[in-house]
């Protein structure tokens, strides 16, 4: 019987605040998804530069990165739902500008302070602080699952808005708008998304905040106290992973295919459409391994060979096989997702959980974010396979690195029960 999965069952352990911040996650990353394929062209239709745009661009992402930390290490001590509901009002505040301003100044300023996903990735403090509460809606046996459920979802809400966004703007177009006014109300869209968004997370219970503790720690940094060698050490590595990763981003991996085999833009949406749509099926499948052999375990021994296929790639003498080893290879990378976000909430103190887990996601973005500069420079100089390789070997490093550093490290559901 379908109720019988460990999968549903994981699901159905769910408290109300488990299935209403998968629904905040849905709404916002459809919201993100919808914004990704007209923020650009926006942009453009506005009049601004190229380099004008790389600079709103780039005050995205490190405003993102730095609001993201601040929050998420308070929002143990100030209120995880006040500081959701923060983020959201960033969001709104930030779709408003952008969609009634063309002032270079105020789109600066509002893609540094607002809340915004040109890539349509997880931004801002949602993600670290929703992880923490996941984990108190859930026994500690399902929370794998849980985190594979919120993944999945999230990845398919990201597809359909990306699909949505664009043909609703080709849709108001062919009504008689003009270009930039089709991308002026997805943008107030956004901001009504968010308006959305915030009303949710009102409707959190207070038992989605951290836990009280018996006694006050004697010192926080950056919202940790007992546990900060192993988020520190944690980050470091996860850095490591994060920067193989962006040597071979997806934007990146379409030009290559097109320079490689001259493949059309049409073609290359339809195969990272499926890929990612592999990508996401695979972390309920990671939920079901770890159950068996462990969360360390599931995330090196999926990721190794995900990093061997990625070498691969380069090398495949036709078009078919280069596509089926990189569908080989997504159908593989992301099963660490759900047990990586997963095993850092289970081995720090539940009053640390939105600090892990904005700290160790800012570290991974500081570092994703540096490493497509490396990509240009090696394809600049025609080495045209070097990013494939050092971002596989670079990956497996990290992955023989952490089952070294963590692989005596258990979380509760691993542990061996204690007998009286």
């Amino acid at each position: 019987m379908l109720l019988t999965v460990p999968e549903l069952q994981a699901f159905r352990t769910l408290t109300p605040d488990g299935r209403l911040l998968m629904l905040t996650r849905v709404v916002r990353l459809f919201a993100y998804g919808c914004l990704s394929v007209v923020f650009a062209l926006y942009l453009a239709a506005l009049g601004l530069t190229d380099q004008q745009i790389g600079l709103v661009l780039t005050l995205t992402l490190i405003g993102d990165a730095v609001l993201s930390l601040w929050i998420a290490t308070v929002a143990d001590r100030l209120g995880r739902r006040r500081m959701l509901i923060l983020g959201a009002g960033l969001m709104v505040c930030a779709g408003l500008v952008f969609g009634v301003s063309s002032s270079l100044v105020l789109l600066l300023l509002a893609a540094f302070v607002g809340t915004m996903s040109p890539s349509g990735g997880e931004v801002g403090p949602f993600l670290s602080i929703e992880q923490a509460a996941l984990s108190q809606t859930t026994i500690d046996a399902h929370r794998t699952q849980v985190f594979a459920w919120y993944n999945l979802i999230g990845s398919f809400a990201t597809a359909v808005g990306a699909l949505g966004g664009g043909a609703l703007a080709q849709t108001l177009q062919s009504a008689g708008s003009s270009p930039l006014g089709s991308y002026r109300g997805i943008l107030l869209g956004y901001a009504g998304l968010g308006v959305l968004l915030g009303w949710l997370f009102t409707r959190l219970s207070p038992a989605m905040e951290a836990p009280p503790v018996a006694s006050a720690p004697t010192k926080r940094r950056l919202g940790l106290h007992r546990s900060r060698p192993v988020v520190f050490k944690l980050s470091a590595l996860f850095m490591l992973d994060s920067f193989g990763g962006g040597l071979v981003v997806q934007s990146l991996m379409a030009y290559w295919f097109h320079a490689r085999f001259g493949v059309e833009p049409a073609l290359l949406g339809s195969l990272f459409f499926g890929a990612n749509l592999f990508a996401g099926l695979s972390a309920l499948a990671a939920a079901r391994i770890a159950a068996r052999i462990g969360l360390i375990n599931t995330m090196v021994c999926t990721h190794l060979p995900s990093n061997i296929f990625l070498m691969l790639v380069p090398f495949m003498p036709t078009l078919p096989l280069a596509i089926a080893v990189l569908l080989l290879r997504f159908s593989l990378s992301q099963m660490d997702v759900p047990t990586r976000q997963s095993y850092t909430m289970a081995i720090v103190a539940p009053d640390e959980r939105s600090a892990a887990a904005g700290i160790t996601g800012v570290a991974r973005t500081v570092a994703h974010a540096g490493a497509p500069l490396v990509t240009g420079a090696l394809l600049n100089a025609a080495l045209w396979s070097a990013p494939f390789v050092l971002a596989g070997a670079l990956k497996s490093v990290y992955d023989l690195a952490l089952y070294g550093s963590f692989r005596a490290v258990k979380p509760p559901e691993e542990q061996p029960e204690r007998t009286a």
